[in-house]
């Protein structure tokens, strides 16, 4: 579970659920491949920002795409594969990070093997 507190003025969170990789949360339409699972969503922030899980299957992708306001981290839990941002691509692996601004295009691509990231945005996802 985690819990949410006001330090000097900001919203903070512990949090201290634990975050299984196993199950493969819903595939959103359109995107063979891909699993998006809500960790933290916006409603429990009050629209600060949400996290989610996303696991992509080996030589699969999340389309080109990009969040009109949202400000987007990612973390690669496991695996390798490649971002690309506006059109220059970017080999990633494992412990590595990325951030994206808002309106700017971007694909995930896994490799050889299933990419599974954390994807935070703020402000949250719709």
């Amino acid at each position: 579970m985690y819990q949410g507190c006001l330090i000097r003025g900001r919203l903070s969170f512990l949090i201290t659920k634990r975050i299984s990789t196993k199950n493969p949360g819903i595939p959103p339409p359109g995107w063979v491949g891909v699993s998006l699972k809500d960790i933290i969503t916006g409603k429990e922030t009050g629209g600060a920002f949400s996290y989610h899980l996303v696991k992509i299957t080996r030589h699969c992708e999340v389309p080109s795409h990009d969040h009109e306001t949202q400000w987007e981290w990612n973390v690669i839990l496991k695996g390798t594969g490649s971002f690309v941002i506006q059109e220059k691509e970017t080999q990633v692996t494992t412990g590595e990070t990325y951030v994206t601004p808002p309106g700017i295009s971007h694909t995930v691509k896994a490799g050889n093997s299933e990419l599974v990231i954390t994807a935070v945005f703020v402000p949250a996802l719709g």
